[in-house]
């Protein structure tokens, strides 16, 4: 668990007879954490080492939870992505509008970058809408939960890739053919025929598994 706070949710994953170990970085919550489990470790998410971390631990799956601060949400699905980590699900609640913009489909103005990246590693559900009044103190903004589970992937060179990506998505206004000069157009031109996109296609209509197979097939080799 990432930011268990006062425990609210830590004492119901207890129950459930788990192994468990949480990231917490307000050590003025021990003496409350401390009277559920021994298992926090104190420090800041982000400049943790979680193959260190989890390597006293025998597990065959690896689930995250976590009530994500909303101003880094994407750095600690990021940081956690950057681990080999048999990692089976994320349950996390994040703002509505990140929640929207990770499940968002092609054609619509949520879709960028960051849904194709995460389509790379997930399949994405939100599973429900939280309203502001439900927190104490109330917060600016609305919530919605969000379900990731880990799939196969086809391997790819995932450096490259997500470069690849940036490049696509880097003027969302602009063609992709204009996006990508500095690549072989007749080659992606090629697989986006197969799919029944057109010359002047935009990076926020192309499917993430199109996006997949053009790097596959024009970029990587």
């Amino acid at each position: 668990e990432i930011g268990p706070g006062k425990g609210a949710l830590t004492k119901y994953l207890l129950q459930k007879g788990c192994q468990y170990v949480a990231y917490e970085i307000d050590e003025r919550m021990k003496p409350i954490l401390s009277t559920m489990t021994s298992h926090v470790i104190y420090q800041d998410f982000l400049k943790s080492n979680l193959m260190l971390d989890l390597q006293s631990f025998s597990y065959d799956h690896l689930y995250v939870i976590a009530n994500i601060p909303y101003y880094i949400t994407t750095p600690i699905i990021e940081h956690i992505m950057n681990f080999s980590i048999s990692l089976k699900e994320m349950v996390l609640l994040v703002q509505k509008e990140v929640a929207d913009r990770f499940v968002a489909q092609p054609h619509t103005r949520d879709y960028g970058y960051f849904t194709v990246y995460l389509n790379y590693y997930f399949e994405m559900e939100k599973i429900i809408d939280v309203a502001r009044n439900c927190f104490d103190p109330i917060p600016n903004v609305d919530s919605a939960v969000v379900k990731f589970k880990r799939k196969e992937t086809t391997k790819l060179n995932e450096q490259k890739y997500f470069s690849f990506l940036k490049v696509c998505f880097l003027n969302k206004r602009k063609t992709l053919r204009n996006n990508l000069k500095n690549y072989d157009w007749n080659k992606i031109l090629y697989v986006l025929q197969k799919y029944q996109l057109s010359d002047c296609v935009r990076a926020e209509e192309v499917p993430s598994y199109v996006f997949e197979e053009i790097f596959k097939k024009c970029i990587e080799n």
